[in-house]
């Protein structure tokens, strides 16, 4: 099987775009790759979701959402690690392998089929992928969401509710 093919292009590149803030982490950069706590266990991984620390949101921010998402997997639609819906406006950090989740906060299924974080785990030998940690401030305090809604609908709700992003993109690769 060949995994030759365009490079997808960044999911919010394709959105309207809105003001963004700032978000860092003591255990991604930008850019660089990930290390291996944060990749899923199938690929020799520990499957914990990194540190996320965010500031400059606007005032009027009632909750956030946070999102990974790999444009770069082989499906024509990406791949979703992670969807963390109606963390108050109080969190502004997320410690790694963040357990329990704060306040009514809750994960809907990812593309492993899991209402969890699920790491990093591109087919070996593929290149690089881009893990797109977005966090975003929302005008509600939370999305009317269930939590068995796909990534795909709390994705259109954001649309209509997302003031602010920020977003982080460390890339992970499993040599051939």
């Amino acid at each position: 099987m060949s995994l030759e093919r365009a490079v997808a292009p960044d999911p919010y590149d394709l959105l309207p775009e809105v003001p963004s803030f700032t978000v860092t982490s003591t255990d991604v950069t930008d850019g660089q790759p990930l290390d291996e706590l944060f990749a899923h266990t199938s690929v020799g991984g520990k499957n914990l979701s990194p540190q996320l620390a965010w500031s400059g949101f606007p005032d009027e921010t009632r909750g956030f959402v946070v999102t990974c998402f790999d444009p770069d997997a082989p499906t024509g639609s990406g791949f979703w690690h992670w969807v963390l819906v109606n963390l108050p406006a109080t969190v502004t950090e997320l410690a790694r392998g963040v357990d329990p989740l704060p306040g009514e906060a809750f994960c809907v299924r990812n593309d492993y089929g899991e209402s969890s974080y699920g790491g990093a785990a591109p087919p070996p030998g593929d290149r690089p992928h881009r893990y797109v940690f977005a966090v975003h401030a929302i005008d509600v305090d939370k999305l009317e969401v269930p939590p068995e809604a796909s990534p795909a609908y709390v994705g259109f709700n954001l649309a209509f509710h997302t003031l602010a992003r920020a977003t982080i993109r460390p890339t992970f690769q499993v040599k051939g």
